[in-house]
């Protein structure tokens, strides 16, 4: 009987364990976890705050408990695995409750450790109430926060996927907003464009942006920028970005990628073939380009367990890479994007052409319709789509979902035009904006 051990309990590692159940029914699976709640939506963690999701608990997926008696899984909470003995096959674990250690030997290691919050060395930072976001223990101490001290500001660092969401929910519940962000525009995976028209909406909705700075010292509510402005805020949310939590694999001597996740191949295995690497410490490869890539997002995670748990199981399947496809809500607009973007196309000199249409959702005569911009870059010779974004007030992901699969089964900017997608006028127009895309890149 197979033994494996996953080092995770959350979105990749729950599901490796699930998907390799559903493949043996045999497989011994044990699950350690440092966090006390395991299988939750961490990606809904902000609408929780900002009340939007009014049942905490309906983000948790399952327990342990309820685990071990649909999947025969046996998961342990506040577990941290302190080692890897490559040679032996075990692991040194210790319950974080009683600080007790055990070995726990395996014959494949599932290394599912997700990322940590980076939080920027600050002076004066440990006088200020500082709050990151990437766990459920997180969400709950921002929430009681919030409810327990009435705070009326909030300064927000970062202006990435969870610094706009925080930004959004927190400010939709009443507090003023203000969003700190050190690169010129926010949402850096998308072109400067589209990015300023997110900016011109977090305006319009009240969020003060300051770009191009950031937080140099704080003292107490009282917090000083690099470009020389002091504002008040009651708490900070620090959402700079995401270091993947590799120091297991480091020490394991397991190949660590040039983006920071660990080096995996096209079945998630790493550098043993016994230890395979998932979710937001994974390091894979772009669907495109072929180089290295790392998304630390819910679907990627996913679909890696999946692999996984098809190659221990004897029915392998190969990722095809990824394109990071993304979307993201900021309060009366949708902005999605997939593949590669303006900076990434300019920094690896690829040869590029660029197809912009500024059009309606659906029909415009429809009481309900909404204006969305649809840009996709494209190679101008071979013609094969490098990547696309979109934005607007609805449909946007749907036309991202199309360019997404029109990528992965290799067809053309051209193509576009030819297809035959749904219409009626509460949904989009004889000419779809994907029509329109192929029609004017044919015109090109």
């Amino acid at each position: 009987m197979k033994k494996i051990v996953i080092i995770g309990a959350v979105g990749g590692g729950a599901t490796a364990a699930g998907q390799i159940r559903y493949y043996d029914p045999d497989a011994s699976i044990v699950v350690f976890d440092r966090d006390s709640t395991m299988s939750y939506a961490a990606c809904g963690t902000p609408y929780v705050i900002g009340d939007v999701i009014e049942d905490e608990q309906s983000i948790i997926m399952t327990t342990p408990e309820k685990f071990k008696a649909k999947r025969d899984v046996d998961v342990k909470l506040r577990h941290e695995v302190l080692k890897i003995d490559r040679e032996a096959k075990t692991v040194l674990v210790r319950n974080m409750e009683t600080d007790e250690q055990f070995q726990e030997s395996y014959d494949s290691l599932i290394l599912a450790p997700g990322g940590s919050a980076i939080v920027p060395k600050v002076e004066g930072l440990d006088s200020s109430k500082v709050f990151t976001l990437r766990n459920f223990e997180d969400m709950q101490r921002i929430d009681q926060f919030i409810k327990s001290e009435k705070p009326e500001r909030c300064l927000v660092s970062g202006g990435g996927f969870i610094g706009l969401e925080m930004a959004e929910n927190l400010k939709n519940i009443g507090l003023d907003v203000t969003l700190v962000h050190k690169s010129p525009t926010i949402m850096s995976i998308l072109d400067s464009d589209i990015s300023l028209i997110i900016e011109k909406e977090l305006a319009l909705q009240g969020v003060k942006l300051l770009t191009g700075t950031t937080i140099k010292k704080t003292e107490g509510k009282t917090v000083s920028l690099s470009n020389g402005i002091e504002l008040q805020a009651d708490f900070i949310i620090m959402s700079i970005g995401l270091r993947p939590n590799t120091e297991l694999a480091l020490q394991a001597g397991l190949k660590i990628g040039e983006t920071g996740g660990i080096q995996t191949n096209e079945y998630m295995q790493t550098t043993d073939p016994s230890i395979y690497a998932i979710g937001d410490a994974s390091e894979n490869f772009d669907m495109v380009t072929g180089d290295p890539k790392r998304v630390p997002l819910a679907w990627p995670a996913h679909r890696q367990a999946f692999i996984v748990a098809r190659h221990l199981t004897g029915n392998a399947l190969g990722k095809k890479g990824l394109l990071g496809t993304s979307v993201l809500k900021i309060f009366s607009l949708t902005a999605a994007m997939t593949g590669l973007n303006e900076h990434t196309i300019k920094d690896k000199k690829l040869s590029a052409a660029t197809v912009t249409h500024i059009g309606n959702s659906n029909a415009g005569y429809y009481p309900d319709h909404a204006k969305i911009t649809l840009k996709v870059h494209y190679d101008p010779l071979t013609r094969k789509i490098l990547g696309a974004q979109c934005i607007g007030g609805k449909g946007v992901d749907k036309r991202i979902d199309v360019i997404v699969t029109a990528i992965y089964g290799g067809l053309t900017v051209d193509d576009l035009q030819a297809l035959e997608l749904c219409y009626a006028p509460p949904y989009s127009s004889p000419k779809d904006p994907i029509n329109m895309i192929g029609y004017k890149a044919i015109h090109k």
